[in-house]
């Protein structure tokens, strides 16, 4: 998620570290969630699958959008 700070006046943008684990589930099905999507005032969780499916009309409210799917494709 994006965080923002002020200083001398000035607006700076921070990212935050985050990195989404097991315990992140997909807001339509609930496996395991691999994009959070910032809309509004809160944000959604997706797997890769539902994320991809919601994307086009997300990506036109979303303030931000990360997506850790390639995770999928590492090898332990």
């Amino acid at each position: 998620m994006t965080q923002y700070t002020e200083t001398n006046g000035a607006v700076e943008e921070l990212e935050t570290p985050y990195e989404l684990t097991a315990l992140d589930r997909c807001d339509a099905c609930g496996a395991q969630a691999y994009i959070r999507v910032a809309v509004g005032n809160g944000e959604l969780l997706f797997c890769a699958h539902h994320g991809r499916k919601h994307q086009e009309k997300l990506s036109q409210i979303a303030h931000s959008w990360h997506d850790e799917s390639s995770r999928l494709n590492e090898r332990p």
